[in-house]
């Protein structure tokens, strides 16, 4: 996939560009259902370390000799830094999908845009929202009391709260890394960028792991197939492909197409999780979902005139 997407001839361009963007957002989409089946045999600190880090290494290998030059202690650090509020991030979706449902996880980390937008109001010299974004906002963060707010609301129960919680503290974790990286100097090529963000935040994922004990209670022999394949999906679809594809995307065409996979991946993650795991779709789930869309889809066509989008990263959930 990287030699298709890196080489070849000028007029395979357009073929190129569709079969990116599909990477983007089927397999995007898909990696909240096979990171639910990971999860189920695999402590989730340590599959999602053990996964960025494999991924990080691969890409690194293949990008390193392609580097005009090579990454100083600088690049390295800033690297960590994007690296552990991303990654972390992606490891707070893995553990919260144990206690909730991977369409369901998906419609809340879609909000990541909303957040993106109030810490980058509220830093220093930040960007005041406008009308349209301000309108987007509101109606994401709607969507979101509508899918985790209170049964009596609804006519529903509620989702696990220690669960959202910690998807909506890793989607303030993801914007503030992908701001943090917005505003980082890039003097290496992206794909190295991000082969050294995954590894560094993979490193700090199997730290965090072997702080929570996951090691000690983890046996290969206890791992299913289903686990397995949904670990090696993510390595190689969700992350070398799909990174791949998204950094591709962001050199080949507009920052306002790209962004658009944001509003499609929960969509696909929701349908996904009904079809291969039998995860309940109700009246409130959609609702909510289309709410969430919608404000997303908002904030991303007021945003696209202004800059592009900060970081050539993997997605939160992916």
């Amino acid at each position: 996939m990287i030699g298709d997407l890196v080489g070849g001839h000028p007029r395979a361009v357009r073929l190129r560009i569709v079969m990116a963007f599909a990477a983007v957002y089927v397999l995007w989409g898909s990696t909240f259902l096979a990171m639910r089946f990971a999860v189920e045999t695999i402590p989730p600190f340590l599959m999602a370390g053990m996964r960025h880090l494999v991924a990080g290494t691969l890409l690194l290998a293949w990008s390193w000799r392609r580097a005009e030059r090579r990454p100083t202690r600088a690049d390295w650090f800033g690297a960590a830094v994007v690296g552990v509020l991303l990654l972390g991030a992606n490891g707070g979706v893995a553990w919260a999908e144990q206690r909730i449902a991977s369409g369901t996880a998906a419609l809340i980390v879609a909000t990541v845009p909303l957040w993106m937008v109030l810490i980058d109001w509220g830093r220093p010299r930040g960007i005041h929202p406008g009308k349209g974004v301000l309108i987007g906002l509101a109606l994401g963060l709607v969507g979101v009391m509508l899918l985790v707010g209170p049964g009596e609301l609804t006519g529903h129960g509620t989702v696990d709260a220690v669960g959202s919680l910690v998807l909506v503290l890793g989607s303030v974790s993801w914007a503030a890394g992908s701001i943090v990286a917005a505003q980082s100097p890039r003097p290496i090529v992206p794909i190295l960028a991000t082969a050294m963000q995954l590894v560094t935040g993979g490193v700090a994922l199997l730290l965090v792991s072997a702080i929570a004990g996951e090691p000690a209670h983890f046996s290969l022999a206890h791992v299913s197939a289903k686990s397995a394949l949904g670990w090696g999906y993510l390595v190689i679809f969700g992350s070398v492909v799909g990174f791949t594809a998204y950094v591709y995307l962001l050199q080949t065409t507009t920052a306002a197409r790209v962004s658009t996979y944001a509003y499609v991946n929960p969509v696909i993650a929701v349908l996904l999780g009904w079809a291969f795991a039998n995860e309940a779709v109700t009246a409130r789930t959609l609702l909510a979902a289309a709410v969430i869309v919608a404000g997303v889809a908002i904030i991303t066509i007021a945003r696209a005139s202004s800059a592009p989008p900060p970081v050539a990263e993997e997605a939160i959930g992916d």
